[in-house]
């Protein structure tokens, strides 16, 4: 059997617990996948997916597709320059790649405010010729001259603990990252960054340092696309989701059942969820997976406050399928249930975390239309895609492939109706 015809074939629904995610394979050749960025951002080109039908658009006409007076919601992380090359007096090459932030502070934004020293865990490349030592490099921020260091203190999980420590120290932590660190490209990409992947790697409205991998969805939007979208009376808003390598993580177990999911930050403002209140009975368009998540978490956060008076904002991988979760209230009395919180304890904005697996049979609460890009084989973003359009997706993904749409994060755009 052709690999290609794969796509083809019918996948029987079952709990996410026991989902083969062999089932979610399908045959990616590496000359499919988009090495570099287009020159325009804007096109790419758009696959359109609605009522079981397929057809291929421009994504600078996707204005054209949308409903208007929807509410079109975006994540505005910024990605950081979270890959850190340091050479032994041996010449051997070290590649940190910063993952969190541990001390002083665990708080992502406020961890790039802070002076000499801090720690991150970071996953290390060549790791088995850095078994001690203090690695060291010279770093220029204007006109001045620091002295960098690199220390490992030890092991968390499959990540390492990274001390690192500059002098002067009167620098901040970003600042160091913004002179020494390099793009952290995906590693499909299979190359170096270039000069120009610091702007393209990057969305346009990008506003908050925190991830080491780009929502690359929103990619695809250019100052045109804005201004045709405020046309149609299309209102946007923006979440936080601070995308972690996790992303990149491919499910290794045979059943999703035995994949832990990643953890990932979120942050959403009080004016986000009185938009999604006023909104109630408009379409919700969202761009990328990681709003998706962002914006599903938040619900069941909510479900969470009014069944269990939980009010840690942290989303398991399957809290969505406990059958006490399954209220009959609806969206948007779960939403105003976090309002009176928000308001009770005088907050502005919600600070969480979210290891929320969106998987077949996952029961949407919060979306109604998808704006992604093309998915590795065998991700938990693959599956995201197959929750929201069921089994379309291998008809998808079969129409892109033989119309030679271009795959992953530099890629062609999918608008998926649900």
């Amino acid at each position: 059997m052709n690999s290609k015809d794969v796509l083809l074939q019918p996948i029987k629904m079952k709990h996410p617990r026991h989902i083969n995610i062999e089932d979610y394979n399908y045959d990616l050749p590496s000359d499919r996948i988009a090495k570099f960025p287009l020159d325009q951002r804007d096109a790419s080109k758009l696959l359109v997916y609605k009522n079981g039908n397929i057809h291929q658009s421009n994504f600078k006409d996707i204005d054209q597709l949308l409903p208007s007076d929807s509410l079109l919601l975006f994540n505005d992380t910024k990605v950081i320059q979270a890959r850190l090359l340091f050479f032994k007096e041996s010449g051997a090459k070290i590649e940190i790649f910063c993952l969190e932030p541990i001390q002083p502070i665990s708080e992502i934004q406020l961890a790039f405010q802070q002076q000499s020293p801090v720690v991150w865990t970071c996953f290390i490349g060549n790791a088995k010729k850095w078994k001690e030592g203090t690695l060291k490099k010279m770093v220029t921020i204007g006109e001045h001259k620091i002295q960098f260091f690199a220390k490992r203190l030890g092991m968390e999980g499959e990540a390492h603990l990274v001390e690192f420590s500059w002098d002067p120290s009167s620098f901040n932590f970003s600042q160091l990252l913004e002179s020494a660190g390099l793009v952290p490209l995906p590693p499909y990409l299979n190359r170096e960054a270039e000069k120009e992947d610091k702007d393209r790697y990057q969305t346009i409205y990008a506003q908050h340092d925190g991830s080491v991998a780009a929502p690359t969805a929103g990619l695809h939007f250019t100052e045109e696309v804005f201004q045709k979208l405020y046309k149609k009376r299309i209102q946007s808003d923006e979440v936080i989701l601070h995308v972690g390598a996790g992303t990149f993580k491919p499910v290794s177990a045979n059943h999703i059942g035995d994949h832990e999911m990643h953890t990932e930050k979120i942050i959403i403002r009080k004016s986000t969820i009185e938009n999604l209140l006023q909104k109630e009975n408009k379409k919700v368009i969202v761009v990328g997976t990681t709003t998706v998540r962002t914006l599903e978490s938040l619900y069941w956060f909510g479900v969470k406050l009014m069944v269990d008076n939980h009010s840690l904002f942290s989303i398991q991988q399957w809290d969505p399928y406990q059958e006490k979760y399954q209220l009959k209230n609806t969206v948007t009395e779960v939403l105003e249930a976090i309002l009176n919180f928000m308001n009770n304890n005088e907050l502005n904005e919600l600070h969480g975390e979210t290891q929320l697996m969106i998987a077949p049979s996952y029961p949407f609460k919060m979306v109604d239309i998808l704006i992604t890009n093309f998915h590795q084989p065998k991700s938990t973003l693959l599956l995201l895609v197959s929750a929201f359009i069921g089994e379309d997706w291998k008809k998808a993904y079969q129409y892109a492939y033989d119309n030679d749409f271009r795959f992953l994060s530099y890629g062609d755009s999918c608008l998926f109706f649900r």
